[in-house]
């Protein structure tokens, strides 16, 4: 690797930019692709250049499938978790994100519940969600999950996530509760393909109900919607034959 692709490489990844580096197995030229601009001395046609994007879009390493000699190695940073509300459910999804390789942010700008002694080992924000979020600036991996139960807290940040590339965004309540959320979110002008976006109720159904279970159900919706995975349904099981009656 010549020294001027490993030193953008590496600023690349200090920043914490979608990076992918192309070689070409026959010759050893290659091309480093970061936010947006390209170095180096391989040159792709359209067609290779799409299949590189598509590789740091689904964070997947490999040979082009139909350029084989062209090898992808995509440097892409952590995936993000924003969780909006310090509340017994984020104490519990936090350290499940961490395991799952997530950088977790916590935003809530009460101090009374989003602190160290609740919150130890990860990023707390005290901003208000909506100037935190626009801060953060959701991107295609980052996932999104609005907890506090209040409208004052959930809207403006859902407002904010609901317009990002955020690959899920997921708003904790009832079914009756998201109507109304509904509602109140089209009176902030967003559109109902916007709004469509929500998972709500958030959370695969798993009969969670303790504040661990809905972490779980909330994690284990992020990891089915990341991998594009439809939800799983249940097939009917055949009926039992009636027994035969004896006597």
């Amino acid at each position: 690797m010549k020294r001027e692709i490993l030193d953008r490489l590496q600023q690349a990844r200090a920043a914490k930019q979608p990076t992918a580096l192309v070689t070409d197995l026959t010759d050893g030229r290659q091309l480093l692709q970061a936010d947006g601009d390209s170095l180096g001395e391989l040159s792709l046609d359209a067609a290779q250049q799409a299949a590189v994007t598509a590789s740091i879009t689904t964070d997947r390493s490999g040979p082009l499938a139909e350029h084989p000699n062209l090898f992808v190695h995509v440097y892409n940073p952590p995936l993000r978790l924003l969780v909006v509300g310090a509340v017994h459910i984020s104490q519990a999804l936090v350290p499940i994100a961490q395991v799952a390789g997530y950088e977790v942010i916590v935003i809530d700008p009460r101090k009374a519940w989003a602190n160290e002694t609740r919150f130890p080992n990860v990023q707390l924000i005290d901003d208000w969600p909506d100037e935190a979020m626009t801060a953060l600036a959701p991107d295609h991996r980052s996932a999104v999950v609005v907890l506090t139960h209040d409208p004052k807290l959930d809207d403006p940040a859902l407002g904010v996530a609901l317009r990002s590339p955020a690959f899920y965004v997921g708003a904790l309540g009832s079914r009756k509760t998201h109507a109304k959320r509904v509602d109140r979110l089209r009176g902030q002008g967003l559109s109902d393909n916007e709004i469509a976006r929500i998972h709500a109720p958030i959370g695969l159904a798993v009969g969670a109900k303790s504040p661990a279970e809905i972490a779980i159900s909330i994690m284990a919706q992020i990891t089915q919607v990341l991998h594009g995975v439809p939800p799983l349904v249940k097939a009917k099981q055949p009926e039992a034959p009636a027994k035969e009656m004896v006597g």
